[in-house]
């Protein structure tokens, strides 16, 4: 019998258990610092198990670790690199669905010398992403071709009939991820020039992106796209362009946000405060004076503008307590959005994936590939996100627990040994792309 050591229990964690469970051979602990979350996630499941743990306790970490034969962090980023140094230590190997940072990176040769794996980038996107776009760029280049143009656009959103409030947004991962991943620089390659996108501009300019059968949504541009270039084996490439979508609005609405700065990490003292007092303080209303029409001075906006009815629906004005006194601009506006901007009983989330390919085949033709996935979450059941975060990395798992995945050290799922079962698989549980040819 194998052990699997769960760490988090939020909200892409159930498939992940489940599909885990749902093997004969594994026993799966799911810890938490709330432990009636775990305690949900395995209930009634005779190997499966719930603890309370608090990742930052170093020694109770390293002792649930050395139970387990393999460990999958579900946990915010920060804490994977800690998690895997302990699991190197004991010998175990660690899945994530998380992006590779750097402190991570430094553990390659550590876990290569133990022969611990370190599979990350195991979710959506980071993810499925790069297993369907390995699988083409591999199948291009085994026919001779090369790669000229990528791009990549995905998003997590509400259902067409989901999409009921003026953000045309809702939170189906972690609400403090969505919000950070909003003050990222960027940079990709366009037409074999490097272009820079600082956090200032991150919003400025969305491309319109027509995804058939669902309409028009905005693209704007997701971390180091220039990188991939060297990940997915494409020197040959002069576009190179992963970004991020949305339904419209969004885009100049989190510019202004962030111009306000209302996703300013730094703690304050606001006892007694309220998100108007919080509105007053950033938009610089003087005593007395409207702060909404403050606010719109502030961001050279008109008094009818779209952005301020969303602050406005948001509750932004409102003389309502903040619920954090002593917490940052960034930390209020987290807890009010993941209040407004919630899933209600029955609604689906979708997930849309679009990749797009320009080929100069070996006979010198150009060739367009599309390769699509749109997928909607279970009403009252799974939400799209956490199936597609959470069973690629639940499959990865099964995978090194089985031998078929042996390349030690710091992994992402660019090798066919490990984007080919996996991508088989999610096409057995529904999670299958479209593709489209087209020579020019």
């Amino acid at each position: 019998m194998k052990n699997v050591l769960v760490l988090g229990a939020g909200l892409v964690a159930r498939p992940l258990v489940n599909y885990l469970l749902d093997l004969p051979d594994l026993a799966v602990v799911v810890a938490d610092v709330e432990p009636a979350r775990a305690e949900k996630l395995v209930a009634g499941r005779p190997r499966g198990r719930a603890i309370a743990l608090d990742i930052s306790d170093r020694g109770a970490l390293a002792a649930a670790i050395g139970r387990s034969d393999l460990v999958v962090s579900l946990v915010p980023y920060t804490f994977h690199p800690a998690v895997a140094e302990l699991a190197i230590e004991q010998g175990k190997h660690v899945v994530t669905a998380s992006y590779v940072s750097p402190a991570m990176k430094d553990l390659d040769g550590r876990a290569k010398a133990k022969g611990v794996v370190l599979l990350n980038e195991l979710g959506l996107d980071p993810g499925i992403d790069h297993m369907e776009a390995m699988r083409i760029i591999h199948e291009v280049h085994e026919a001779g071709g090369r790669v000229l143009v990528f791009t990549s656009w995905c998003g997590g959103l509400p259902a067409p009939e989901s999409n009921t409030n003026p953000f045309g947004y809702k939170f189906s991962w972690s609400p403090r991820g969505v919000l950070l991943a909003s003050k990222n620089s960027a940079r990709y390659l366009r037409d074999g020039r490097i272009v820079p996108v600082p956090a200032s501009d991150l919003f400025a300019a969305p491309e319109i992106i027509h995804i058939p059968g669902l309409g028009e949504f905005e693209g704007y541009p997701n971390r180091d796209s220039v990188s991939y270039r060297e990940t997915y084996g494409i020197p040959e490439a002069l576009t190179v362009l992963r970004g991020t979508l949305r339904y419209a609005g969004w885009c100049e609405t989190l510019r202004k946000m962030v111009e306000l700065g209302l996703l300013d990490e730094t703690p304050a003292d606001r006892s007694g405060s309220t998100f108007l007092g919080l509105m007053r303080e950033l938009s610089q209303a003087a005593p007395g004076a409207d702060v909404r029409a403050a606010g719109a001075a502030r961001l050279k906006l008109g008094p009818d503008s779209a952005i301020l009815s969303r602050l406005e629906w948001l509750g932004l004005f409102e003389a309502r307590p903040l619920p954090l006194e002593r917490g940052s601009a960034f930390d209020n506006l987290a807890a009010l959005m993941v209040e407004k901007l919630a899933y209600t009983a029955g609604e689906r989330d979708m997930i849309v994936l679009r990749h797009e390919f320009l080929v100069r085949t070996e006979a010198g033709r150009s060739e367009r590939i599309v390769s699509s996935l749109v997928d909607f979450g279970v009403p009252g059941g799974d939400s799209s996100m956490s199936r597609t975060v959470g069973l690629p990395a639940a499959i990865g798992a099964r995978l090194i627990l089985e031998g078929r995945i042996r390349a030690a050290g710091v992994q992402v799922p660019v090798l066919p040994e490990i984007y080919d079962p996996i991508l088989d698989e999610l096409g057995t549980l529904g999670i299958r792309f479209e593709e489209k040819r087209q020579i020019l």
